[in-house]
């Protein structure tokens, strides 16, 4: 009972201050300015240059310049943010927050998507010889 006596003040006081967690779903987190988030890209803009890919500390980003695709694996990106200060377009962004949860680990692929290229102007087709009439096939009276 004694022991009792010594958390009554905490509960006490417990019972009638705010909570101290937040309502998260109802309330939308805030993060404090330079956290870390996630990487994000702007396909866009982004040319394939794969300066990303090659200052990249952990390896996590992967440019397929021939395929045009772009893929980073969020389970090793460290998020240091090295790959947006090196981007010559700044095609790429750390935003603040996380992905949602998923059930599976696996690497997100952004493919850029092709723009059409235009169609080369028709050179206007030279006239064709006139064809020679085809020979009557000559029938044998004999």
């Amino acid at each position: 009972m004694a022991q009792l006596m010594n958390f009554a003040p905490v509960v006490l006081k417990n019972l009638f201050s705010k909570p101290v967690t937040k309502n998260y779903p109802a309330e939308p987190a805030v993060y404090p300015e330079r956290s870390r988030g996630h990487v994000e890209i702007d396909l866009d803009t982004c040319i394939m240059c794969g300066l990303c890919m090659r200052s990249c500390p952990s390896g996590s980003i992967k440019v397929d310049r021939p395929n045009a695709t772009w893929t980073i694996n969020r389970f090793d990106c460290v998020q240091c943010g090295y790959c947006t200060t090196v981007c010559p377009k700044k095609s790429l962004s750390i935003n603040p927050g996380y992905q949602e949860p998923g059930e599976e680990k696996f690497e997100a692929s952004y493919v850029k998507p092709q723009t059409e290229a235009p169609a080369p102007a028709a050179k206007p087709a030279a006239p064709a010889p006139a064809a020679k009439p085809a020979a009557a096939p000559q029938a044998d009276n004999q």
